[in-house]
């Protein structure tokens, strides 16, 4: 191809959970820019939905029907995704979605380059039951992320003859979490499941702090809040020091030690300063804009019948680590990592695993061939 490859970036950079939404987007013109200096011009179509699920609609429509693309990478929730893929099958393009998600899906239309649940809860639940206990307080946002993930955790914590203690949620905006707080106070978790998004994970997690203050059996190192979803990007946000030695599970994070990734970090804070940090969000789109790309240039069009074929064909080089594409699910094998927030803002990476293949439906089929989890510290 030597026509401009036209893509749809489709992130929230207003709205309750905007800084996931800038790190994405920031990730994507990174990656944009790296390959038009390499000589493959990429057009970008960029649209802020505001966080608005109707406003992602008519994004996704404008980019597929009017602005000419085929290939949309974006939405960070799952509520805009399943929005959103109605229409990128009526089209026929293909949606590149880079954020960790509650499973069970598997689409043509989709590539999956975000974890699903055997690739971050299930190891996460291997490092913590042994640890902390199976008497575990769910807390989630009221959306399919959060039914889902709770969901699955009872599944595990039932099987691990355990008890979870309590199970609330909150609408994305909400920050009055004062009553969840004192209902975990009185029924003394062994660790907390945080599934909330945005100012509710924020605000929940200061009171926390403030919960271990005054009394100690709530400090991380004896009941930590464990998330799936909070990223570099998120804790500026957060009260000075109210996350520290809380835990999160991640296919990348700033800290990872490599020529590659010090590489790719020396190249993002040449571009946007020294204390830039990188989360799974920029890591992720950028991926996904350079693995979007690069195929379309592999299959010399942009047919996402052609495209899907190539990513199948092999793995693909990336940040993320070799990347294999199932033919099966269009998901992405992905490491685990699991992160302890530290007080410079950032995760020391205390336990990993290799690349793990997606079950996004815990079929179970390949959990014989699950690495064993290699902890750190």
């Amino acid at each position: 191809m030597h026509d401009a490859i036209k893509i749809g970036i489709l992130y929230s950079t207003t709205g309750p959970y905007a800084a996931m939404g800038r790190d994405a987007r920031d990730g994507a013109q990174l990656a944009i820019d790296e390959l038009g200096a390499a000589g493959k011009l990429i057009e970008p179509v960029f649209i802020d939905p505001h966080a608005d699920i109707a406003a992602y609609l008519e994004a996704a429509r404008h980019m597929l029907r009017d602005a000419g693309c085929r290939h949309i990478v974006g939405t960070i929730t799952s509520a805009a995704r399943k929005e959103v893929i109605p229409l990128v099958e009526k089209y026929d393009g293909l949606l590149w979605y880079m954020c960790p998600y509650e499973g069970f899906e598997a689409n043509e239309n989709v590539v999956y380059i975000g974890g699903c649940p055997n690739q971050h809860l299930l190891p996460f639940f291997d490092y913590l039951l042994p640890r902390y206990g199976n008497r575990p307080y769910l807390v989630g946002a009221n959306y399919v992320w959060g039914w889902e993930m709770n969901r699955l955790a009872r599944e595990l914590i039932t099987n691990a003859g355990g008890t979870v203690l309590g199970e609330r949620y909150l609408p994305l905006e909400e920050t009055a979490v004062e009553r969840i707080v004192t209902d975990i106070e009185q029924r003394r978790p062994s660790f907390i499941l945080n599934n909330l998004i945005g100012p509710s994970s924020y605000a929940f997690l200061e009171a926390i702090r403030k919960l271990g203050e005054r009394d100690q059996a709530f400090l991380p190192a004896n009941c930590p809040v464990a998330s799936c979803d909070l990223m570099e990007c998120e804790l500026e946000d957060i009260r000075p020091g109210a996350a520290v030695g809380q835990l999160c599970a991640a296919s990348y994070f700033d800290s990872l030690g490599s020529a590659e990734n010090d590489a790719f970090k020396a190249r993002v804070q040449a571009r946007d300063g020294a204390s830039r940090r990188v989360s799974s969000l920029f890591a992720s789109a950028y991926t996904a804009v350079k693995l979007c790309a690069e195929a379309i240039v592999a299959a010399g069009s942009d047919e996402p019948q052609l495209v899907r074929r190539e990513l199948h064909a092999h793995p693909w080089p990336s940040l993320l680590g070799p990347l294999s594409i199932d033919a099966d699910t269009n998901h992405a094998a992905l490491p685990f990592h699991l992160g302890r927030i530290n007080a410079e803002n950032g995760f020391d990476v205390i336990a990993s695993r290799p690349p793990l293949a997606a079950d996004p439906y815990l079929t179970g089929k390949r959990s014989h061939h699950a690495p064993k989890l290699r902890v750190v510290s």
